[in-house]
C-alpha cells in the first residue's frame, strides 16, 4: 500500500530563523534518521523538503495556452507544503505508525513539534 505523507507550513514560514543552530541540527538529524529507517525497511519511496513559501511560484493556463504565472502561493491564507515522503507499506497502521513519527519531529528545546501530517493514499489509476 503507497501512501504520501504531507508536512505544511504557516505562509508566513521563514526557514526556521527562530530556532537555535543546535535545534535545527538536532531536526535535521531526526529527519535523516527517519529516512535511513525507512529505507533500510525497504519502505521509504522517496521523501524531499520543498522551498519555503517564498520561493514558490503559482501557474495557471490562461485561455490563449501561455502561462500565467504569479510569484508565491496560490491563495492568501494557505498553508504551504514543506516536505512528503511516499512509502509502501504493509498496512495502513504501519503509515500512520510512520506520520506519527514524522509529526514527533523535535523543536526548540528538543521537544516534539507535534505537526498535523496528511496522509494520503496513494491508488492505481482507472482503467480506461
Amino acid at each position: 500500500m503507497k501512501y504520501m505523507l504531507l508536512i505544511h507550513v504557516d505562509p508566513s514560514f521563514d526557514g526556521l530563523s527562530e530556532w537555535s543552530r543546535d535545534d535545527f541540527k538536532t531536526m535535521i538529524e531526526y529527519m535523516h534518521e527517519l529516512d535511513r529507517d525507512l529505507r533500510d525497511s525497504g519502505e521509504l519511496l522517496e521523501s524531499n523538503g520543498l522551498g519555503g513559501p517564498g520561493a514558490a511560484r503559482t501557474i495557471r493556463a490562461q485561455a490563449d495556452g501561455s502561462a500565467g504565472v504569479t510569484d508565491g502561493l496560490r491563495g492568501e491564507g494557505r498553508d504551504a507544503l514543506i516536505g512528503y515522503w511516499v512509502v509502501d507499506v504493509a498496512s495502513p497502521e504501519r503509515a500512520v505508525e510512520i506520520a506519527t513519527r514524522v509529526s514527533a519531529t523535535p523543536g526548540p528545546g528538543g521537544a516534539p513539534v507535534n505537526q498535523p501530517v496528511e496522509l494520503h493514499p496513494i491508488g492505481e489509476a482507472p482503467e480506461v
